[in-house]
């Protein structure tokens, strides 16, 4: 009984949930948690930070999913000379009207896809911090409101470093997820081959789709309301905590388990609250596109890594001992205790 009532709970979103992944196979092959990640992200009113090395479809998908979500799309192209101005507009002097008037950038989409980040310098890289917190842009004496819903997906290249910037942690913090994409594997890796070597097919796939979209901009609203409306018991939600909490270096409980202690020293700072509220967006999320409608343990750790990857500043130490943050978060995952 319990499992038809959950069943007939997620028809309609996970209805939806299944148009968006069968538009998004047409031009993807595999990438199931990048897809994954995608739908978290704007289920939970998050941002998405997208962490690979050129040609692994990350701009595609970012395309691909505006498409299929019939949401509007802007692109912005990051560089060393990149103003932030033209990222959120600037005000123009209208001679007509004899004041200013504002003409606003191309951070006003539902999606904007901010394709490698990390080569724009902090001045450039702060101007989106206003836009991915408050939703609104600031130009002169006026806050502007940005489209809703708003989602900034970002992509940046982790082996390049020449003509690159690091990301303020501030920056990173506004992320609700970041995910850190991989090769593909080798039946994958054919079926790419076999589908774009063609030059022709490779150039209509660079092109946007102009074909109607899987999914409607209320489609969307209904899968936010439906993952807000999933449950999630308080044993749960404790469980949540406790995680984020183990980043925090400095446990002073004595009925800390030992394994965190250790990896304490490993840690310069952990998550801040943001942190808590990401991964319990995320595992609703990650509840929904099970096809439940409440969450488990399991989603709450199958979603920590990437709420939290980036939110964790290794110590020298963990640097010199070669400990990730991926390392550190699976560490506390496996200390622990589940409920």
């Amino acid at each position: 009984m319990e499992m038809d009532k959950a069943a007939a709970s997620c028809s309609k979103p996970c209805g939806i949930v299944a148009k968006v992944r069968e538009a998004m196979a047409e031009r993807l092959v595999g990438k199931a948690e990048m897809v994954d990640a995608i739908l978290t992200a704007v289920m939970s009113d998050g941002h998405l930070l997208l962490e690979g090395v050129p040609g692994l479809a990350k701009t595609l998908a970012v395309r691909t999913f505006a498409a299929a979500a019939g949401l509007s799309y802007k692109r912005i192209q990051f560089t060393p000379d990149l103003l932030p101005g033209d990222v959120t507009g600037t005000l123009f002097y209208d001679a007509a009207s004899g004041g200013f008037v504002p003409r606003q950038g191309p951070v006003f989409a539902n999606i904007v896809l901010a394709d490698e980040i990390n080569r724009a310098p902090a001045k450039v890289q702060s101007a989106l911090l206003e836009a991915m917190e408050e939703r609104q842009v600031t130009m002169g004496d006026r806050s502007l409101p940005l489209p809703s819903p708003f989602f900034v997906l970002a992509t940046q290249n982790p082996i390049e470093h020449e003509g690159t910037f690091r990301l303020p942690e501030a920056q990173l913090d506004r992320f609700m997820l970041k995910v850190v994409v991989g090769y593909p594997d080798e039946a994958e890796e054919l079926d790419v081959m076999l589908r774009y070597a063609d030059p022709e097919t490779a150039i209509r796939a660079a092109i946007p789709r102009q074909a109607a979209a899987a999914i409607q901009a209320v489609d969307v609203a209904a899968l936010r309301t439906a993952a807000a409306s999933v449950r999630m018991e308080p044993d749960v939600a404790k469980y949540a905590v406790a995680i984020v909490r183990a980043t925090r270096p400095g446990h002073e409980a004595r009925d800390v388990p030992q394994q965190l202690r250790e990896l304490a020293r490993y840690i310069e700072y952990g998550a801040s609250p943001r942190g808590s509220i990401a991964l319990y967006r995320a595992s609703k999320a990650a509840a929904l596109l099970g096809g439940r409608d409440y969450v488990l343990p399991d989603d709450v750790k199958r979603s920590a890594l990437a709420v939290l990857r980036h939110r964790i500043i290794p110590s020298y130490e963990a640097e010199a001992d070669r400990v990730g943050s991926d390392a550190i978060v699976k560490g506390i995952l496996s200390a622990v205790p589940v409920p």
